[in-house]
């Protein structure tokens, strides 16, 4: 008798991103040829067909939940059946009381999966961008530092479809654009670190995993605090708009967010193809130039030089954007217009200068 439905479900979804990591690691790392032994005072020789390369490591960042824990379980079985060594990473935020107890206890059910190298890591939670952003932001810090002390090629994270909805309409309320309908990508981070096999999954499937494999789980309170956004739209807002429209709400908004993504990349490669057009012999912006673009390419021109000079791309928004679009399209003599990052940007002889204030 096979497997639960459901653990089916998300074996083969990490299968098939572990699959994807072997191929590139493949092609990436060069392999090793250990050498045949020779007479004495003779050069030893390659042996046949013994290259070798390193197993990739997958770390899974887990926080206990019912995600993370099957995309855990997930992992340990499939990486056996692999040239894959498979690791987890558990962050404590050290928002709640006992959270440092937690995060060992979660550490402990990865080792009992098989997961090795297992590491619980204690990070600070600032301020900035909100407590949610703040805690992102930190979390993401600490992934990276882990992924780079023990050499990890990628690192799976258990967002579902569910959660890619969420995404979707936070970006709709935010009038952020396309790119923030695009919702999270499949692969994403430095070197394509990030990989989030069960975007194609629905929350539901992925708890029906858990039980079906009795794993504990941990049900974090902040998940339906309805003092952070995101709770509330899990708990009132997805559930309004189904009861409003109709099942299928969560399917669509993800659907939208893979098209919306396909849109922004060609923008993007666009945008990084005018850049050079629009910019003077010193490198300067030319307003002449930039009004000359359409204006989702101008806009996409704006925000990379923003961002280049320091602006974080977390806390930059359409209206930021709209207001230095405003120096081109509708110059009437404004100063200059402070931006996040303590950049500011101001039209100069006919030029866009964009620097630290």
């Amino acid at each position: 008798m096979g497997p639960h439905p459901a653990v089916a479900a998300i074996r083969l979804a990490v299968r098939r991103v572990l699959h994807d990591v072997l191929t590139e690691h493949q092609t990436t790392t060069p392999s090793t040829t250990p050498s045949t032994p020779s007479a004495p005072g003779t050069p030893s020789a390659p042996g046949p067909d013994t290259a070798t390369r390193p197993h990739p490591l997958v770390l899974v960042a887990c926080s206990g939940g019912a995600d993370s824990m099957a995309l855990a379980s997930a992992l340990a079985f499939e990486a056996r059946k692999l040239d894959v060594r498979a690791g987890g990473i558990t962050v404590d935020h050290g928002l709640q009381a006992g959270s440092a107890q937690r995060a060992r206890e979660v550490a402990d059910r990865m080792t009992a999966l098989g997961l090795d190298p297992v590491e619980a890591v204690a990070v600070t939670v600032g301020r900035d961008g909100g407590p949610e952003a703040a805690a992102r932001d930190a979390r993401y810090a600490a992934l990276d530092a882990a992924a780079e002390h023990h050499g990890a090629t990628a690192v799976l994270l258990g967002h579902t479809r569910d959660d890619q909805a969420e995404t979707v309409l936070l970006g709709l309320a935010r009038g952020s654009g396309i790119r923030s309908l695009s919702g999270m990508a499949a692969v994403s981070g430095t070197g394509r670190r990030y990989r989030r096999p069960f975007l194609e999954l629905d929350r539901q499937t992925v708890r029906k995993a858990c039980v079906a494999q009795e794993l504990a789980v941990w049900d974090d309170p902040h998940n339906s605090d309805p003092a952070y956004t995101r709770s509330r739209l899990r708990h009132e807002g997805l559930p309004a708009l189904e009861k409003a429209l109709g099942k299928g709400v969560v399917e669509a908004l993800a659907r939208t967010a893979q098209l919306s993504r396909d849109d922004a990349d060609a923008l993007d490669a666009w945008a990084a193809d005018a850049e050079g057009s629009v910019r003077d012999e010193t490198g300067r912006l030319e307003c002449a130039k930039l009004f000359g673009l359409p204006p989702a390419v101008r806009r996409r021109v704006l925000r990379r030089a923003v961002i280049a000079e320091g602006a974080p791309a977390g806390s930059l928004f359409a209206r930021h954007i709209e207001e230095i679009d405003r120096l081109i399209t509708g110059w009437r003599g404004q100063g200059a217009i402070n931006l996040p990052g303590r950049v500011e940007a101001l039209r100069q002889g006919g030029r866009l200068v964009i620097r630290q204030g």
